[in-house]
């Protein structure tokens, strides 16, 4: 006998890359949702969601779709979530979840939690999973396997709708832990934004070589710099709401990020090969203990 869906209607609001993802996934199973609902702002984006056969549904009205949903979740930027909640959250029916999949918490739990109606629940979840494309075109049906989702339900929230969305990011194929909105910025601020803040910045000062220097650096590009180049491909209105909105523990990380470089730049500078190859070897653990964890 087959298994029942976790949802009966799920709408995805923004079916790019996490959301389009989602679609494809509740496809493939068939165990997430009976009736799949893609709403966007976008028409453009809508048809091609169509056309891709990844939603039962499309819609511009996203007041409508939440009305009919069991579960929404916002795959929009950062700078977004608070307004779109707000726009949606009077439609959702009594036993329903929102969640969204922000990659900076901030206040964002306990203000959208004032806003619930009565027997909303609210349930974010952040799947550390993701490529530098974005659109409906960039999803894959196996993007979130083996990824943490990190689940930041709020304080009081219902047990039931947590241990849903945690099946709802297991029949995706993730691996899950629930942590708090604070904790949750800084292991971001870590391993996601300073790592974008540094490839937007590298590759922007290459674009301000002299024009002859430009050009063979991009001619002669190898691995390291063309790593850092997929990352500075990133959706620039997400990166920026995630810069703007994580700003504090961003610049926090960042000053202690500047730390680490300026004592290895004094070990270069002071021809200091034990201190060079030490800072070389702990970065070469780091690798080797994502490997381990099957994260690389």
């Amino acid at each position: 006998m087959a298994e029942a869906p976790l949802f009966d209607t799920l709408t995805i609001v923004g079916p790019g890359l996490i959301g389009s993802s989602i679609l494809r996934r509740a496809r493939q199973t068939g165990t997430l949702a009976r009736h799949l609902i893609a709403a966007d702002c976008s028409p453009d984006v809508l048809k091609r969601v169509a056309e891709l056969d990844i939603a039962d549904e499309v819609t511009t009205s996203l007041t409508e779709a939440a009305a009919k949903s069991d579960a929404v979740i916002l795959c929009i930027p950062t700078g977004a979530i608070r307004p779109v909640a707000t726009e949606i959250l009077p439609f959702m029916k009594p036993g329903s979840i929102l969640s969204d999949v922000a990659s900076v918490r901030s206040t964002l739990g306990p203000d959208i939690s004032a806003l619930l109606p009565n027997g909303v629940s609210y349930v974010p979840a952040h799947p550390m999973a993701g490529t530098e494309y974005s659109g409906p075109d960039a999803g894959f049906a196996t993007l979130f396997e083996d990824r943490w989702t990190l689940l930041v339900p709020p304080e009081g929230t219902a047990p039931e709708a947590v241990s849903l969305m945690e099946q709802f990011w297991q029949q995706c194929g993730a691996r899950t832990r629930q942590i708090t909105d604070q904790y949750h910025d800084q292991v971001c601020a870590m391993v996601s934004h300073l790592p974008h803040l540094l490839a937007f910045t590298i590759c922007d000062t290459a674009d301000r070589l002299s024009a002859d220097l430009r050009g063979d650096v991009l001619e002669y590009a190898a691995s390291g710099f063309r790593d850092f180049t997929r990352i500075a491909a990133s959706d620039p209105t997400m990166w920026r709401d995630i810069f703007l909105t994580n700003k504090d523990v961003l610049l926090t990380t960042f000053e202690r990020f500047e730390k680490e470089a300026h004592l290895m730049v004094e070990a270069i500078r002071n021809g200091d090969s034990e201190a060079i190859t030490e800072r070389i070897q702990r970065g070469r653990r780091i690798r080797q203990s994502l490997l381990d964890n099957r994260q690389a």
